[in-house]
């Protein structure tokens, strides 16, 4: 077991262990902390921000978006590691999504729902949510090193999902997921990153990215309804919001690959809307756009005092 591995362990273990409250105050210590120190991943939280709140905002504010964008993302991983401990009733209610009498009755027609998310709020207890209602869930997860990936599995498919692999296994991911679609399963994609450096080209917050194709492809090839969602917190909740369904369009509109790329182009601009009104519940502490360099340069840089707690 390694160093990454032996700290989820131990972040599942001790999370579940001790009160929410002291579990919470030491998590957002730690946020405050990474805000203090800085570095790669802070560096491009900020840069990545600054790109979606333009360059008017003050350096100060900014600071402040990113200190908070920190904390909401260190909320994300203490309440993951508790998910597994919560009861049914506190999963639905831990869990508020507007819009769920659609994918509700999706499921009843019995013909599934695609569900395109990015990375912000918490997708885990969305998920969660979604299995607790008792829906037919199946999504796909990075194929992290060996033993953390094992663990990642375990805790989601605890929690009653299917996970695919999004390479490496028995079977092509995608095909599996037309398969589970046509079935009348939820299918949701995280979709604001492309890992694949083949994805779609699309304008996001005015620069160029890749998003993967998936989202669409699923929609275009089993004709189910497409959503967007907003993920964001509040103070007693994890929330969402569902966009759509997207209109999807038809043979006439061109050729596939075209139609596939106008459909994920609608599915950045919904993304980029929910962003935008929670930023802070952005979690892409990731290189985004494709100007930018490995460290997150391309986008505007705050000034030398900026990094102050």
């Amino acid at each position: 077991m390694n160093l990454t591995e032996l700290g989820f362990v131990a972040g599942w273990r001790v999370a579940r262990a001790l009160p929410r409250p002291l579990v919470a105050a030491a998590f957002r210590a730690g946020a405050d902390r990474a805000h203090r120190a800085g570095g790669g991943g802070t560096d491009r939280l900020r840069a990545n921000l600054r790109r979606v709140v333009g360059p008017e905002l003050p350096d100060t504010e900014l600071d402040d978006l990113v200190k908070r964008g920190l904390r909401s993302y260190a909320r994300y991983w203490m309440e993951a590691f508790r998910l597994p401990a919560l009861s049914r009733s506190q999963i639905l209610s831990g869990f508020r999504l507007d819009g769920a009498e659609l994918l509700a009755a999706d499921v009843a027609a019995g013909r599934g729902a695609v569900v395109a998310l990015p990375h912000a709020g918490n997708w885990d207890a969305a998920g969660a949510w979604v299995a607790a209602n008792g829906w037919p869930i199946t999504t796909v997860a990075e194929r992290l090193p060996k033993g953390v990936y094992e663990r990642f599995l375990a805790f989601r498919e605890g929690l009653g999902m299917e996970i695919l692999p999004n390479h490496g296994g028995p079977r092509p991911a995608f095909d599996v997921l037309l398969d589970r679609v046509r079935a009348g399963a939820v299918v949701p994609l995280l979709a604001d990153r492309d890992l694949s450096a083949r994805g779609v080209e699309v304008d996001f917050f005015g620069a160029k990215t890749r998003m993967p194709a998936g989202p669409a492809l699923l929609a275009l090839h089993t004709g189910a309804p497409l959503y967007v969602a907003s993920l964001w917190y509040e103070p007693d909740a994890a929330r969402a919001s569902l966009a759509g369904p997207l209109p999807v369009p038809g043979p006439e509109a061109g050729p596939l690959d075209q139609r596939v790329r106008s459909l994920t182009q609608l599915i950045a601009d919904r993304l980029a809307a929910g962003i935008a009104r929670h930023p802070e519940d952005w979690h892409m502490l990731q290189r985004m756009w494709l100007d930018q360099g490995r460290s997150g340069e391309g986008a505007a840089r705050p000034s030398s005092a900026s990094g102050q707690a």
